[in-house]
This record gives C-alpha cells, sequence and structure tokens, in this order.
C-alpha cells in the first residue's frame, strides 16, 4: 500500500469514528518513518526548547502544579521532522474537512514531555471564550511502553456525571509508539495519569477561523 493510499484508509476510519462516537482511537497508526524521524527528533531537543506547560491563554495563563506537569515545545516548520508533521496534520485537515464539512481553518501543536511523576489532571481542551478548538489529536513517540509505565489517557463521557457508584471512563489508552488519538475538543474531559518514565507525544488542535476587525485569529 502506498503512503497515499494508507494515509487515505487511516483518515477514512478517524472520519467514521468521528461521525459514530466523536473520537478515535488508532493504534500504531502513524507512518512508521514520520514517527520515527519526529521520536528522533523530540528526544534530542535541548531542555532549553522546552517550557512548564500552563493551563489557559494569554492573560489568564498560569503555572498550576496541581493541575498539569508537564514541559511543551512549540511546533514550527523549522526543522525536518516539524515540516513532516505539519504536511501529515494538513493532509488529515484536508479530508475531515471534505468528509464532514467541519470548517477546520488552522492548525497548532505541540511537543509534551512528562516525566517520571508528571501528570495533567482531568480537562477540557476547548477553553472558556475560546471555542475555536474544534477537534483534538494526540500522536504518541514512547516505544516499548507498558502498563506499568502508567501515563494512560483518560477519555470521559462528558453527558455521564461520575459518582460513588458509576464509572464515567469512555476508554484507557496506553501512549504506545504512533498511536492516533482523535476527538471533538469540547466534548470529552480527559487526562493523562501519572508517568512512571519519560513519556513523549504531541498534543495538536484544529481550529476555526474566529478573526474579526481587531483580533486576528490564530494569535502569534
Amino acid at each position: 500500500m502506498t503512503s497515499n493510499n494508507y494515509n487515505s484508509s487511516l483518515f477514512e476510519s478517524i472520519s467514521n469514528d468521528i461521525v459514530d462516537k466523536g473520537y478515535s482511537i488508532q493504534p500504531y497508526a502513524l507512518p512508521e518513518n514520520l514517527a520515527m524521524l519526529l521520536m528522533q527528533h523530540i528526544t534530542e531537543l535541548s531542555k532549553e526548547k522546552f517550557k512548564r506547560a500552563g493551563i489557559g491563554r494569554a492573560k489568564e495563563h498560569a503555572i498550576n502544579d496541581f493541575v498539569r506537569m508537564d514541559e511543551i515545545s512549540w511546533i514550527t516548520s523549522n526543522s525536518e521532522a516539524n515540516s513532516a508533521w505539519i504536511k501529515w496534520a494538513a493532509s488529515l485537515q484536508i479530508f475531515l474537512n471534505r468528509r464532514l464539512f467541519l470548517g477546520l481553518f488552522s492548525f497548532e501543536s505541540h511537543f509534551s514531555h512528562y516525566t517520571k511523576g508528571d501528570f495533567y489532571k482531568k480537562h477540557k481542551d476547548a477553553f472558556k471564550g475560546e471555542e475555536n478548538r474544534v477537534l483534538s489529536v494526540v500522536v504518541y513517540l514512547n516505544e516499548s511502553w507498558s502498563h506499568s509505565d502508567g501515563g494512560e489517557l483518560i477519555i470521559y463521557d462528558n453527558q455521564l456525571l461520575a459518582s460513588s457508584v458509576t464509572d464515567n471512563k469512555i476508554v484507557t489508552v496506553m501512549p504506545s509508539f504512533g498511536t492516533i488519538v482523535v476527538f471533538l475538543s469540547e466534548e470529552f474531559p480527559h487526562e493523562v495519569l501519572p508517568a512512571k518514565r519519560d513519556r513523549y507525544s504531541i498534543a495538536g488542535w484544529f481550529r476555526l477561523n474566529n478573526s474579526s476587525v481587531n483580533k486576528i485569529d490564530p494569535p502569534s
């Protein structure tokens, strides 16, 4: 199967899942050459390239150790690996717009690094008052990951409230190499359980165009 045909089949599967249930889990699905390129790049990034992740945006942005402990490095097309990732994400964006008419306008993403003990408590990706993130994409870049390494992604049912007798978890995802997760940003609360060793991933968001006369979106 050629790369284009492989991506078309993968994108079709993601598209169908989004329609059927609002999220898609694709184990070991990122093209291997791209996954290897990204893994090598992220593990070779200097510590200075990573910054402590916060919550909120602009004036509301703050570091909160109770909510999240990871470090991030925003992705721009300044390397072969980054450019290849952005090109792949653009192909997915075009496919989903044609198939689902989502009006996806732009894409932003960052590398994430969780060291031992790092976590990200339950949250949504769409910010209050900034509801332009439509679709979240996560890709994992960890070889030989096992259950004992922790760091799982938990996706919750937004319509079902958790209680002492019910569990509103929909799915638990191991952050295994090349696994892709896509979900509607405003619909699914999710969290990252504490990692027990270095955990690498990419988190990205397809966004709508909320530009106005006084505000350019996406922000620089």
